[in-house]
């Protein structure tokens, strides 16, 4: 009896693994095939997900192998390359990589500032040497009397812990983080890709545990590339409202009623860019709704958020397209902010 209870199990797990196999074969060759294929198959800790129509692949926060090691950007939600009927919108944007250089990161990555949108949590309050709060990233040391610099990487004394969970569709991480200065909170961000449509969902709850309130804007950097097209002519910017900018865009771009127009192509130079903050909306939700798109390929992304425009500024170069909103979070001891970030993307 024993004997046949053995030769059964034999017999299914043979008929599993050959049954199995043309699936993970098949699921090796769709990968091959991806415009994200390098990325999938590279050595950084990662996550792969898919609804049917969209693949995102998603960097892993990681102390020792992690893509991005730096102090300016959120570590969760790195994603290097999404893809939809072929074409793709986020991508490598510069040309030096390095772990440890704040802006060697890819995707729809996130920055937490002060409450003003200029400094970070408690920096401005700290003497050189004392503690300050960047969420995301976790407890980092001031250096000097200097103002805060999102370029430097400021010294990391804690970076909390990271709890991730992954799903088909989704990937959802947790930071937990104690600190001395009265500043505690269980950070959690899921990035889930909608299950009929073209859309990627980035959900945030920032819970608050610590004694002190948490005042901060955040905003998403975005570093659009779509296709790898670079910035110039055909590109557009689209707001529901009127944008002014506080800096002239010209000579390479302009205003145009509701959109942001390119009349030459911008060079990789120092000086080829065209930015400046914006204003022209209001504090409803609405007025979070702009879109990207090539109108010469017909391939775009639409952002929106349930959450108002705290300050808005646009940033592009040669390789990438920036419009920078920021949302104001203030979360008191023992509550939570939630705020919620929506991307359609489409080609015709």
């Amino acid at each position: 009896m024993q004997a046949c209870n053995k030769w059964s199990l034999f017999l299914a797990a043979l008929l599993f693994s050959v049954a199995a196999f043309p699936a993970a074969e098949a699921q090796v060759e769709k990968d091959a095939s991806s415009p994200c294929a390098s990325f999938i198959h590279s050595d950084f800790p990662k996550a792969v997900l898919s609804n049917g129509s969209v693949q995102a692949v998603v960097y892993l926060p990681d102390t020792q192998k992690g893509y991005y090691r730096s102090t300016r950007f959120d570590w969760s939600g790195v994603v290097p390359c999404l893809t939809y009927k072929g074409h793709t919108y986020f991508g490598v944007w510069f040309s030096r990589y390095d772990p440890l250089i704040n802006d060697s990161i890819t995707g729809p990555v996130e920055e937490f500032r002060s409450s003003d949108g200029l400094s970070s949590i408690h920096y401005n309050e700290a003497k050189p040497g004392e503690l300050f709060l960047k969420p995301g990233v976790g407890v980092l040391r001031k250096v000097d009397d200097s103002p805060y610099r999102f370029g430097f990487a400021y010294p990391i004394v804690d970076l909390g812990k990271w709890k991730v969970r992954v799903k088909k569709d989704q990937v959802t991480f947790t930071q937990t983080l104690q600190s001395p200065l009265g500043f505690a909170y269980v950070y959690e961000k899921t990035l889930r890709l909608d299950k009929h449509q073209p859309v990627l969902v980035l959900e945030h709850h920032l819970k608050n545990t610590g004694t002190k309130a948490i005042d901060t804007q955040v905003y998403d950097h975005d570093f659009f590339m779509l296709d790898g097209a670079p910035t110039g002519p055909g590109m557009t910017v689209h707001f529901p409202f009127e944008p002014q900018a506080k800096q002239p865009l010209d000579p390479h771009a302009k205003i145009d009623g509701k959109d942001i127009v390119y009349l030459q192509e911008l060079g990789t130079g120092p000086r080829q860019s065209a930015f400046s903050f914006l204003t022209g909306f209001s504090t409803s939700p609405a007025d979070y709704d702009f879109t990207v798109e090539n109108r010469n390929s017909g391939v775009g992304v639409e952002q929106t958020s349930d959450s108002p425009i705290a300050q808005l500024n646009f940033w592009s170069i040669h390789t990438t397209i920036c419009p920078e909103a920021y949302i104001h979070v203030s979360v008191q001891p023992g509550e939570t902010g939630n705020w919620n970030i929506r991307y359609r993307f489409f080609a015709k």
